[in-house]
């Protein structure tokens, strides 16, 4: 069992002190997720790594009944959500203004993964959008595309993620795609 998953454990165990042991041991981690996902984002981003680091975690430990986690996968599954959402929330406040009008639809199949991405604000929020809309349909295929757009991570490195067999992950993936293409038109 490694450092952190002891760690989990302990927090999962109502250990008040465990969350501070927590984050000298993942912060790199997090870090490096937090670069790559920050790598995604339009260049002119306001908002730095470590701050979307430090929010994250934050998030993460603030509310006490969500501190159990059944592995480090699924921490930082949950840490690659978080950073999601605090993305998600930055553009919209960004984007207040237009919020409601105007947004257009991004096709997913043309949204390259490991390059960073060019999207408007408008094209982030319809994105994610499309993802909440298909997570209604098919959560563990909506998971797995959030692993792949927000936490920059490989079909067999979600699928660890996941802790699904890499076949599934890509036909997951697939699904993702043709979903996307049916529902854009």
């Amino acid at each position: 069992m490694s450092d952190v998953t002891k760690v989990l454990d302990r927090i999962g165990g109502g250990d008040p002190g465990a969350p501070r042991d927590l984050l000298p041991l993942v912060y790199e981690e997090l870090r490096n997720l937090a670069v790559h996902r920050m790598a995604l984002e339009r260049s002119n981003h306001t908002l730095q790594a470590t701050a979307l680091v430090h929010e994250a975690y934050l998030r993460l430990i603030a509310s006490p009944r969500d501190l159990h986690w059944d592995s480090r996968g699924h921490f930082f599954a949950a840490a690659a959500e978080a950073m999601r959402r605090i993305l998600i929330e930055h553009a919209r406040r960004k984007n207040c203004d237009k919020r409601g009008g105007g947004f257009k639809r991004v096709d997913l199949a043309q949204c390259d993964v490991d390059q960073p991405s060019d999207l408007t604000l408008d094209e982030l929020l319809a994105l994610d959008d499309a993802v909440q809309h298909l997570e209604q349909e098919d959560q563990e295929v909506a998971q797995l595309l959030r692993l792949r757009l927000y936490a920059g991570l490989s079909v067999t490195e979600a699928s660890r993620v996941m802790d699904i067999s890499r076949s599934t992950a890509y036909e997951y993936w697939e699904y993702a795609l043709a979903w996307f293409s049916a529902e854009l038109g």
